[in-house]
């Protein structure tokens, strides 16, 4: 998995004629075409995907050889990967992919275990990462400067500060 990177998701149709609602999770979302084409995970099956128009939350797109609604119901959830040599080079400036993060070790600034990185989700309101902690449950925070001040890839592991440890400055 880790020379594959997921893209874009497979949701239900759109329509009869075999057009898709396709969750994209790129940074430009209609330059996903550009990445075709897509693959699954282990890679056994490739799609290229046109982009039809950008909706609210999602994209319509075709994939070729899916040509009515029966034919994408057997493809939703799907999720699409590309080799990670096909993405764009991240520049050194503290950027990277948010699949890199997944399974990072959460830690606190003095170094007390918190859990494992499980997801990167954006609802609308910027990036939330979630964080599996022992027994089950998971923490839920912003991926802000405030909270995670610090990603180590090389360490494999993130720094969080809990939301009620926060410096706050004032303004004086």
């Amino acid at each position: 998995m880790a020379d594959r990177v997921c893209v874009a998701r497979i949701g239900a149709a759109h329509g009869v004629r075999g057009e898709v609602k396709l969750w994209p999770f790129t940074e430009e979302p209609l330059a996903l075409a550009d990445y075709n084409p897509l693959e699954t995970e282990d890679g056994a099956r490739t799609f290229h995907v046109e982009i039809v128009r950008a909706a609210k939350d999602h994209l319509i797109a075709r994939i070729d050889g899916i040509a009515d609604r029966d034919a994408v119901q057997a493809l939703t959830g799907l999720e699409l990967y590309v080799p990670r040599d096909r993405l764009p080079p991240l520049d050194d400036g503290g950027t990277f992919y948010h699949h890199d993060l997944i399974g990072l070790a959460a830690q606190t600034k003095d170094g007390t275990p918190l859990g494992t990185v499980l997801a990167l989700h954006n609802f609308g309101a910027g990036d939330v990462i979630e964080i599996g902690v022992d027994g089950g449950a998971t923490m839920m925070l912003p991926f802000t400067d405030a909270v995670v001040p610090e990603v180590d890839l090389d360490a494999k592991r993130v720094v969080v500060v809990p939301p009620g440890e926060i410096e706050v400055r004032e303004d004086e």
